[in-house]
Order: C-alpha cells, then sequence, then structure tokens
C-alpha cells in the first residue's frame, strides 16, 4: 500500500494537501506531521513511497532543508515535493541541489498542478522496479506532420492537440530518451514562457494520448529538469 508523509505545520494547509492527495489515488495512507521533530522520528521509522513538505516549520525557517538532508542520508530514493510560500525564483535552484522532486510555490498553482506533479512522482518511482524487465517498445507508434497540416496519430489513432502542445510532444518525441529542459521547451512556446504553463501543456498531451491508450505512460517527468520522451 502506497504511503505518504505530509510535513506541513499549518493545519488548515495540511489537510488541504491530504485531501488533493486522496482525490488523485484511492488506497494511499497519509501521514500527517507538523513538527520537524516528529517528522523526522517519523522518517526514521516508517517508509515512505513519497513525502510532501514545506520548508518553513514553526519557527524553524529551514527545517525542511534537513528533513531533506535526512531524507537522502537513508539512500532509499524517497522523492520530495517542496510546498512551500518561499520564492520559486531562490528556491527552486536550492532545491534542485538537494535532489528534491520539484518545487511548487504556495499561492501559484491549482489543484490540478499539485496533483499532476504528484501523480507524476507515483508513476515514476513505481516504474522504476520493473523498468529493467519491461520489453522495448515495437516501432514508432507515433505519427506527426512536420508542416502540422495533419493531426498527430499514436498507434493509428487520431490525437486531439493545440499547436503549442505539437510543438512539444514533436520536440520530445525528436529528442527520444534524452531529458529535453524547460529552458529547451520554451523555445516552442510562444507565450506563457514558464515552468507552470509548460506543465499544463505536457498534461494536456498525456490526457490527449490516454484518451486512445489508457495505458500511456511515454513521457517522463524528470525532477526540476524537464520532460523525457519514452515512447512507452
Amino acid at each position: 500500500m502506497t504511503r505518504i508523509a505530509v510535513i506541513e505545520d499549518d493545519l488548515p494547509t495540511s489537510n488541504q494537501l491530504a485531501g488533493w492527495i486522496r482525490s488523485a489515488k484511492s488506497g494511499i495512507v497519509i501521514d500527517q506531521w507538523f513538527t520537524r521533530d516528529e517528522a523526522e522520528a517519523a522518517l526514521a521509522r516508517e517508509h515512505y513511497d513519497a513525502v510532501v513538505l514545506d520548508i518553513e516549520l514553526g519557527r524553524e525557517r529551514h527545517a525542511g532543508v534537513a528533513l531533506i538532508n535526512a531524507i537522502n542520508k537513508r539512500r532509499q530514493g524517497t522523492p520530495v515535493l517542496v510546498v512551500s510560500a518561499m520564492p520559486a525564483a531562490i528556491y527552486r535552484s536550492i532545491m534542485k541541489a538537494l535532489d528534491a522532486w520539484d518545487y511548487l510555490q504556495k499561492t501559484t498553482f491549482e489543484e490540478a498542478d499539485f496533483i499532476e506533479t504528484f501523480l507524476d512522482i507515483l508513476r515514476t518511482t513505481q516504474a522504476q522496479a520493473p523498468a529493467s524487465a519491461a520489453p522495448a517498445p515495437v516501432g514508432d507508434a507515433l505519427v506527426l506532420d512536420p508542416l502540422w497540416q495533419r493531426t498527430p496519430t499514436w498507434r493509428g489513432e487520431r490525437i486531439n492537440l493545440p499547436l503549442t502542445a505539437q510543438r512539444i510532444l514533436a520536440t520530445l518525441h525528436q529528442r527520444s530518451g534524452e531529458v529535453v529542459s524547460y529552458d529547451d521547451l520554451f523555445e516552442v512556446v510562444k507565450s506563457g514562457r514558464n515552468r507552470d504553463n509548460v506543465r499544463k501543456h505536457v498534461s494536456t498531451i498525456r490526457e490527449a494520448l490516454r484518451e486512445v491508450d489508457s495505458g500511456f505512460e511515454g513521457i517522463e517527468n524528470v525532477p526540476m529538469r524537464g520532460f523525457r520522451w519514452t515512447g512507452r
């Protein structure tokens, strides 16, 4: 059973995050912790599939940083999603250096953004164990028109995508197996050149592909860096 730790000192925010996690996927056990001490004790005692945490806990401004370091020392590969009011322009790079999965700044994202990021974590971590035994995809199931005059197809089925999403999909597909950075994807987004907007376009691509292939998991989120096309 999937077990998640939510470490947030504000009770309404903690309950909101826990509620979003429950709505994202059924059968998840959620432990809510409100102080650094009780969180550290729980992390030493329990195995968590993912941790959602704030940087500030009570009066301790960087308690979350200490907790991420404690998680990393255990070398279990537990993904950490940071949700904080600290400015993303400053703290996203810090969290990247600490190998956090991603950084969401409070008040700048919506429920759908959180859920999509959270599900990315679960999809990637759950796929890692059996990945070596997974069969390689046969042939190239995606067909794109370089002139953008025909609708792209996946396994022979038409997928409906706006033009910007098609350009992002083409960029990922052209660099199959590579990590395509947010900066590289900004080059094909004419407006709204920010990470949240790129995530929304990728979410649109995934949804369109799942409409014709419910098992599609071919776009991998690479924490803090960008996305990778795997085509599975």
